[in-house]
């Protein structure tokens, strides 16, 4: 393991005391032990909410699987449907639109749509290295402009490693801008994960990787580097392990895509069932309050076409998870040979759930290369004609294998139901959780919590203003009810939007639109939490109650005016 070590380290370089007198004498002063906890978040990327053996999948993850039996897995957390406005949240402590990103990357010109997080703000790595944390991130930044070369081919070149620029980003918005002292990982967000673009080492451009380089590898490595580094000192450290995985492209090792290469040839509707049998028999789901939605799509897996391609891509992103996960047991594994386990908050969680988008159909440009750097071609297979997993391949699991991975909710990534917004997500703390150990919490949960939460439990002060800008207040709620086990309900009410997908939850209501339909849909959501059967007709009143809150939400929170 050392070895590996020594490999990543490597690119990560490319970037008073008294005095007696014959007259006095003063005693040395004791040293204060910091026995605040050291905290590390680790973010999964498009990782459905049954994906992990302990929500449910058959997919091994076994040191996943560990943090849960030790620890709280929440039953109600929400995220806000898609990669960058998530990380903007989360590290915020704010709506995502308070924190600048209410779309994607690109400056729209409006307080909301920066694209990047703004000065108004400032970051859980900030606070924390204020309150006298080390501060590092491994991984995938995401909150931050993209820069782009004048015309497509240019911009195709720099993808293709065939030029360099300096910068990927603007150098204020770089993570060692924004609270981290270290950051090895990507600025930008889709990546070859055998040869990531954007990829750097503090701010400086890393131009080669090793030939065996694998993504999910470095950066789990890197963090277990962090870890070794930080825990010869007398601070505490908080460490932010933000995955690509299992985002595509779909990538993955070849042993590691061995491990099921057949596992998917029973089909979308089997590997559902299961996976929902196995969840209510966990005690995850009720079956009364949560029965499995049905699956939009018709098409029977007997009469799939395409059967050969669509068993493959369902195995490499259980590959992809199954190598995050032996990551994270290297993260755990140096934790224990460095005495930090016990004081140590680990959460796990995913940036929104499972992804339904056809990535074929993108093709090359703006992020996604059209060759490798040694300029064999990259395939887009529209036709599925081109296998998943190599490096000359760029696929996605689909809308079908999507629906399955976010079971037993509806719809997927970039929308409001609750297969878009709802995360698994556990909390590991052997010296501080006082809950029982491999318990579930029905306390509501968003990604801003970690701010509110991080604060308290590090005695941080969080600030009115800083660096010269007035910053927005928190808006997250303590989570630290569910870590003690003690009953909270958590947020009385939540509001989401992302690309006009919206929703409210108020109590036991949920109002939701999607995307493309204005139309607000009602739910009650204690009772019906696979949202089947809409009541918007039935209680016109409370769709009503509920519209006025959300236009009052989103005016307050810079979500209107849209650009």
């Amino acid at each position: 393991m050392m070895r590996t070590f020594t490999k990543y380290s490597a690119l990560l370089l490319v970037g008073s005391i008294g005095v007696l007198t014959a007259f006095t004498y003063k005693p040395k002063p004791k040293k204060v032990v910091d026995k605040r906890p050291n905290i590390i978040v680790i973010l999964a990327d498009d990782l459905g909410f049954s994906d992990i053996g302990c929500y449910g999948g058959e997919i091994k993850t076994p040191n996943i699987d560990y943090l849960a039996s030790q620890g709280v897995r929440f039953k109600n957390f929400y995220n806000t449907s898609r990669c960058c406005p998530t990380r903007a949240a989360l590290l915020t402590g704010l709506y995502n639109h308070n924190a600048g990103i209410g779309e994607m990357t690109t400056d729209r010109g409006i307080e909301g749509y920066r694209g990047a997080i703004t000065k108004n703000t400032v970051t859980l790595a900030e606070v924390l290295k204020d309150a006298g944390y080390r501060t590092a991130m491994s991984g995938k930044w995401h909150v931050s402009n993209t820069i782009e070369q004048p015309t497509p081919q240019a911009q195709l070149d720099w993808l293709n490693h065939k030029t360099s620029f300096p910068l990927f980003s603007p150098i204020d918005q770089y993570p060692t801008s924004r609270g981290f002292e270290k950051f090895f990982g990507t600025l930008w967000g889709v990546v070859d994960f055998f040869d990531p673009f954007s990829l750097v080492s503090g701010t400086t451009p890393i131009k080669e990787v090793p030939k065996d380089y694998y993504h999910t590898d470095a950066i789990n490595d890197t963090a277990a580097t962090y870890i070794r580094e930080f825990s010869t000192g007398d601070k505490p450290f908080f460490l932010y392990v933000a995955e690509n995985a299992p985002h595509w492209p779909l990538q993955a090792k070849p042993e590691d895509i061995a491990k099921y290469k057949d596992t998917y040839k029973a089909g979308w509707d089997a590997i559902r069932e299961a996976r929902y049998k196995k969840m209510v028999a966990m005690g995850l789901i009720d079956p009364k309050t949560a029965p499995l939605s049905p699956r939009k799509s018709t098409l029977k897996w007997e009469d799939n076409p395409t059967k050969a391609f669509d068993e493959m891509a369902m195995a490499v992103h259980a590959a992809m998870i199954d190598r995050m996960d032996q990551g994270i047991g290297r993260i755990i594994k140096t934790l224990k040979e460095t005495n930090q386990l016990d004081n140590t908050l680990i959460i796990f969680l995913s940036d929104n759930g499972a992804s339904p988008e056809d990535a074929m159909r993108y093709g090359p440009g703006f992020d996604r290369p059209s060759e490798t750097r040694a300029g064999e071609k990259i395939a887009y297979p529209i036709y599925k004609k081109v296998m998943p997993g190599p490096q000359t391949s760029y696929t996605s699991i689909g809308p079908i294998w999507a629906n399955v991975a976010n079971t037993p909710y509806q719809l997927a990534k970039a929308q409001s139901y609750e297969g878009g917004v709802h995360t698994p997500m556990i909390a590991f703390w052997p010296k501080g959780i006082a809950a029982k150990k491999g318990s579930y919490t029905d306390q509501v949960g968003h990604v801003m919590d970690f701010m509110t939460t991080f604060v308290e439990l590090a005695n941080a002060k969080y600030p009115d203003n800083y660096k010269g800008n007035t910053i927005n207040p928190m808006q997250g709620l303590s989570l630290m009810p569910a870590l003690k086990g003690k009953g909270s309900k958590g947020h009385e009410t939540l509001f989401n939007e992302h690309f006009n997908a919206s929703f409210v939850r108020s109590g036991d209501w949920k109002m939701v639109n999607l995307s493309d339909d204005s139309t607000w849909h009602l739910y009650n959501i204690k009772n019906d939490k696979t949202e089947l059967n809409d009541v918007a007709a039935q209680h016109p009143d409370k769709v009503k109650e509920l519209s006025a809150k959300w236009q009052a939400w989103a005016k307050e929170n810079h979500v209107l005016p849209k650009p």
